[in-house]
């Protein structure tokens, strides 16, 4: 009678987790032969870097909306020190998972996505009307594309480039702009339009053609000289001096760098072009 009443209720064959309000998470992977082996629950690590990340990016709209600018860059820098940890710490732990790959997409398209581009339409695109949040969408739009396209060349693109500017670079330039002009007081309302077309001209760098170095091929667990550490030193040394202006020109400079490239190597085929072409 306990058997079939246990049974009827679904208690026994599945467990005690269906009394939850909310479904368990099971994701099938491959075993180690060939065959798909289903595993319920999710990794803690990596997904709690991921979900601090979520948290910066929800924290910098807050505090927009609240009109403390300088807070709201300052929590999407701390979002891509977090971002760049949960991928690596997954690694290291041998935890990667198909469901913290989508977790920390959608923790990105908040944090440098949607973020920055609603810091600056708070701190200087409000006043622009519709213009102002076009330029917004165009950024959060661009962020979207981005995310989408890198998802689906997982595994097929050159690990040492990426095609257009990274989510997180592009979010540097906007944060970083806020960040160190809100700091020597200026108001963005008397920049609008500077301000407006570095936005949506981040956008259009992330759905560009144009490669960029990605650094993935960087030897971390390799030896190197004394002399790297020296220098490692030097440069939070020089960071901390003026972290938010420093940090802007960082990212002004990588976000030129892909298409000074694109242009120099464009240049480079039209002169051995015009080598090869027979003199008339």
């Amino acid at each position: 009678m306990k058997d079939d009443l246990q049974q009827d209720n679904g208690f026994e064959a599945e467990g005690p987790h269906t009394l939850l309000p909310i479904d368990e998470h099971i994701e099938e992977v491959p075993g180690p032969d060939g065959k798909k082996v289903r595993h319920r629950g999710i990794y803690l690590l990596p997904n709690l870097f991921t979900t601090a990340a979520l948290f910066s990016g929800f924290y910098a709209i807050v505090s927009a909306m609240n009109g403390n600018f300088s807070h709201a860059a300052i929590a999407i820098f701390v979002a891509m020190v977090l971002d760049g940890l949960d991928g690596r710490v997954a690694r290291l732990t041998n935890t990667q998972s198909a469901f913290g790959a989508e977790y920390d997409s959608l923790s990105d398209m908040v944090a440098f996505g949607v973020a920055p581009a609603l810091v600056a339409f708070t701190w200087a695109l409000d006043g622009m009307g519709k213009v102002g949040w076009i330029f917004a969408f165009i950024y959060v739009a661009g962020a979207a594309l981005r995310l989408a396209r890198f998802n689906t060349h997982i595994g097929s693109a050159d690990k040492r480039y990426f095609t257009g500017l990274a989510s997180p670079s592009a979010a540097g330039l906007v944060a970083g702009m806020v960040w160190s002009l809100s700091d020597f007081g200026i108001e963005g309302q008397d920049i609008a339009w500077l301000v407006g077309i570095l936005t949506a001209l981040g956008g259009l760098l992330m759905v560009s053609n144009v490669r960029y170095y990605s650094f993935k091929d960087l030897d971390m667990r390799g030896r190197v000289p004394f002399f790297v550490i020296l220098l490692v030193v030097l440069i939070f040394a020089v960071i901390s001096t003026d972290p938010s202006r420093i940090l802007w020109l960082i990212f002004i400079a990588y976000s030129v760098s892909g298409p000074v490239q694109a242009l120099w190597r464009w240049r480079g085929k039209r002169r051995r072009a015009d080598e090869i072409e027979p003199a008339e």
